[in-house]
């Protein structure tokens, strides 16, 4: 039985204010052992010229999680399907956005081996950036994403204590050391190699071994051994984040013109 979609007598919605839905997604990648994160330019007002998350206005036909996808194709030519997408929250602070009220339901998504992102629909651009360069408030983001994205590299580096979902950033098969460097790029840290190993081999249904193993490495070492995703979806015992931060963002600095000789008197 299909579901009465006609309003009831008495209903007018003319009587309510209107109030718009948009989704915005906050896409995580890892390039060059950085977490990084996907932005788009602003191609119009409001905040033209300004860096911002992909989103935008939810189709009448259409559900949230399809709509936040379908932004991220259109805005960044992003095609993959993301191998993790989450809701992060909802954000409806009055006058987050000057056109009128408007709704966001934020998600957050993990895509690894991103292809090169190409500006389009209403983005003039799209572009990796590094979270810690984000963080310093390098950027500044249109509206209020700096607060989801704030909001969702905390769930991130959360979530990678308790659960398996780190390994959603590696290729089908991988090495510990290969896992160790997704967890330092998305806590922005340094872990001990060997307390690591310890701990997410000895959590249960984590890690399969394949029985493979690397080739000979330059230095001499033993090759190492190559794993796979068990079916586990939380670490037992919990990883504990390092409070140490591995490297900060400082903007590079134009070089000092060189000092003009003195006058001949």
């Amino acid at each position: 039985m299909g579901c009465d979609t006609e309003a009831p007598d008495g209903y007018d919605p003319g009587a309510y204010p209107p109030v718009a839905v948009t989704v915005d997604i906050v896409t995580f990648t890892i390039v060059e052992d950085q977490l990084q994160i996907l932005l788009v330019r602003r191609g119009q007002d409001p905040h033209e010229g300004r860096w911002a998350l992909p989103g935008g206005f939810v189709r009448p036909d259409e559900d949230l999680e399809t709509a936040a996808l379908r932004e991220l194709e259109e805005e960044t030519g992003i095609v993959a399907r993301p191998r993790h997408l989450e809701q992060l929250g909802t954000y409806g602070t009055p006058g987050r956005d000057p056109r009128m009220r408007v709704v966001t339901v934020a998600y957050w998504a993990i895509l690894a081996n991103l292809p090169e992102p190409r500006g389009g629909g209403d983005a003039a651009d799209a572009c990796l950036f590094p979270v810690v360069k984000v963080e310093a408030d390098a950027l500044h983001l249109a509206f209020d994403h700096d607060r989801i994205l704030a909001e969702a590299v905390e769930r991130i580096r959360s979530k990678l204590e308790y659960t398996t979902l780190a390994a959603q950033f590696c290729p089908p098969e991988f090495t510990i050391s290969q896992l160790r460097r997704v967890y330092e790029a998305v806590w922005n840290a340094r872990l001990e190699p060997g307390n690591f190993h310890r701990k997410v081999t000895r959590s249960p249904d984590y890690l399969k071994l394949t029985g493979d193993h690397t080739g000979p490495t330059p230095g001499g070492g033993r090759p190492a051994a190559i794993y796979q995703t068990g079916d586990a979806e939380y670490m037992s015992p919990p990883l504990t984040r390092s409070p140490t931060p591995r490297s900060t963002y400082s903007p590079r600095r134009k070089p000092r013109p060189p000092k003009e000789p003195p006058a001949d008197r």
